[in-house]
């Protein structure tokens, strides 16, 4: 289309902030939704309307994109958008969520007048707002080329993965191979440690090798404990990985690796670091260790 849609937004926790941040910056016309409410400030920041209530949001908005923080969440947001009309929508599910999720309500969206595709980000909110992140899209090929424009300003890594779901099962093989990494990454680490090697060693060793990663590149200085920022929570790793091992033990996977992080972010969380970056499991285990 030659004049933008207008996107809206609906969940401005980490990541939906970051999608409006990034898209506004991009010159879409915004209209934001939050279940806890959108503040005059941040909307101001990027141009964006506050719709008052989903039903708003969805007769102001050409694109409807959901950000929240489960499946729990998202299906209480998609079971009342669509008891409204819904011409010409297109609804984008951009959360970590089981591959069935969206796809239990796209006939009732279709039946609205609307249509979904699933389109899950990799990456963090500070990858989002640099226009980086992963983008895996699952869907109709004429809806993946209409929300093309938008995934494009948030990424410079898009894959068209298949029909409705399989965005979602793609972000999962994903995050799968990242949650155990960083789990053998402990191991390996404690394992060093206790060899005699220093932490700094050992990343400097890893960051030269075939198995160092973008991944531990960004996070390096983190299990240093010379960034205390956060990308992503070790709390929300901790959901993630739960989601991970149940949705492939439901295919008949064995997950002893998810299964293993699992339990070290628990550990991580009781001991107080919920709230710190995902690599805090690691920095606290050689701590300890």
């Amino acid at each position: 289309m030659s004049e933008k849609e207008v996107i809206g937004i609906c969940g401005i926790g980490r990541m939906g902030s970051a999608i409006a941040d990034r898209l506004a910056a991009k010159g879409f016309r915004l209209v934001l939704w939050s279940r806890s409410g959108v503040t005059d400030e941040f909307a101001d920041r990027n141009r964006a309307e506050i719709a008052l209530n989903l039903a708003s949001l969805a007769f102001k908005s050409d694109i409807i994109i959901t950000s929240l923080i489960n499946d729990g969440a998202v299906d209480s947001v998609l079971s009342k958008l669509v008891e409204t009309s819904l011409p010409g929508k297109l609804v984008v599910e951009t959360s970590t969520v089981r591959p069935d999720t969206l796809r239990r309500f796209s006939e009732k969206i279709k039946a609205k007048g609307g249509s979904a595709i699933d389109a899950p980000i990799s990456g963090g909110p500070e990858l989002v707002r640099e226009g980086t992140a992963g983008v895996y899209v699952g869907g109709a090929t004429i809806d993946y080329k209409r929300y093309l424009p938008v995934a494009e300003a948030l990424s410079d890594r898009i894959h068209h993965t298949g029909s409705l779901g399989a965005g979602a099962a793609a972000k999962i093989v994903n995050n799968m191979m990242l949650c155990g990494y960083w789990e053998v990454l402990k191991e390996a680490l404690l394992t060093g440690k206790k060899a005699g090697l220093s932490v700094e060693t050992m990343l400097d060793v890893l960051l030269t090798s075939p198995g160092g990663s973008p991944a531990l590149k960004f996070r390096a200085p983190r299990i240093l404990g010379e960034d205390k920022s956060i990308g992503f929570p070790a709390k929300g790793a901790l959901k993630d990985a739960t989601l991970f091992a149940e949705v492939a033990e439901n295919f008949g996977v064995e997950t002893p690796a998810i299964k293993a992080a699992v339990e070290s972010y628990r550990t991580c969380i009781a001991e107080g670091h919920g709230d710190e970056d995902l690599s805090a499991m690691v920095r606290t285990a050689l701590e300890k260790g």
